[in-house]
């Protein structure tokens, strides 16, 4: 199963899963489809936006882990 980690780049994110994009936009990340977006780990996104990175690691990966049909690992 992919886990997402708060240092990885925006542009991994959504090669692991197209989905992840809602999750991220609909946190306040509107910015998604910039260029510059892909370049920028979720933790610097995060941190621009006002967003708990914890909080939005742990949403992406109990996405990921409900779409495998496994538990989240914490």
């Amino acid at each position: 199963m992919a886990q997402v980690n708060k240092d990885m780049l925006i542009g991994e994110l959504i090669n692991i899963d197209i989905n992840i994009v809602p999750i991220l936009m609909g946190a306040g990340m509107h910015c998604i489809g910039c260029p510059s977006s892909q370049a920028e780990s979720l933790e610097e996104a995060c941190m621009v936006h006002g967003i708990d990175t914890d909080l939005m690691v742990a949403a992406i990966n109990e996405y990921l882990a409900a779409k495998e049909g496994v538990p989240a690992q914490e």
